[in-house]
């Protein structure tokens, strides 16, 4: 019987034997890019509406990035503040931002605080093309983090490119407020710091069905947290943010 039944299959095709299951529809993340300044009044109503969000959706779905930017990152004499980035300027300039604070939604073009919770209940509605998946490893010797990106595609083929940023939060420095006053003891959160793989990230193809796996290194420079730490991982390309993620820095400590 046992051999009877091990002839019958062998003559199923191979072509009928296989049957192609499509990957889960991945939930989809949203990204915030807060264009601030330490010296925009207005700014701390952003941070507020952020964290109005955050509460709602969640920290590990709206995920924000505070990149002091622009001329309210710096002096009346231009000179920068310690939470002014020269990548920072350089996001701030690409996206032509005319006035803080401004942000951009998954990337799909500047937008006034005040319009920021529909867009990102419309992206929220929306399933994402590949799932994120980030770990963390610190060395406090070398003062570097070793950072692993896993990716699975999940609906069509994604190109465009893969972007790993550092984040710090807990930052006490002074702000200005929109009373007028100035705030010494405020605290800023999702400051960006750094882009660990260069200011527009590296090229990245998936295809349905595919998982891929990069590996990237995040020194960290002195005066930063490693505790306060997160790194934050997107994919994007010209349609916007495909996906996005972040885990702690010192998730895991070697």
């Amino acid at each position: 019987m046992m051999i009877a039944t091990l002839m019958a299959c062998s003559h199923i095709d191979e072509d009928e034997r296989l049957i192609y299951v499509k990957p889960v529809a991945a939930s989809r993340n949203v990204l915030i890019e807060d264009f601030t300044g330490q010296r925009c009044v207005n700014c701390p109503n952003a941070t507020e509406e952020i964290e109005k969000l955050i509460a709602q959706y969640g920290g590990d779905n709206v995920i924000a990035v505070g990149i002091h930017s622009g001329p309210f990152a710096k002096s009346v004499r231009g000179v920068p503040y310690s939470l002014y980035t020269e990548t920072g300027d350089e996001y701030f300039n690409y996206w032509k931002v005319e006035s803080q604070p401004k942000g951009v939604v998954d990337r799909k073009g500047t937008s006034d605080y005040t319009s920021w919770a529909t867009f990102v209940r419309e992206e929220m509605a929306k399933t994402a093309p590949l799932s994120l998946m980030v770990t963390s490893e610190y060395d406090g010797e070398k003062h570097e983090a070793f950072i692993r990106v896993d990716a699975e595609g999940t609906d069509g083929n994604t190109s465009g490119h893969l972007q790993v940023w550092l984040i710090e939060s807990g930052i006490t420095a002074f702000q200005y407020m929109p009373d007028g006053s100035t705030n010494r003891e405020y605290v800023h959160n999702h400051v960006f710091r750094k882009a660990v793989n260069g200011t527009w990230g590296t090229d990245f193809t998936i295809k349905e069905g595919e998982h891929k796996e990069e590996t990237f290194i995040g020194n960290i420079d002195e005066g930063w947290v490693p505790q306060n730490m997160e790194v934050v991982v997107f994919v994007y390309n010209d349609s916007g943010v495909c996906q996005v993620t972040k885990c702690r820095l010192m998730e895991e400590q070697i």
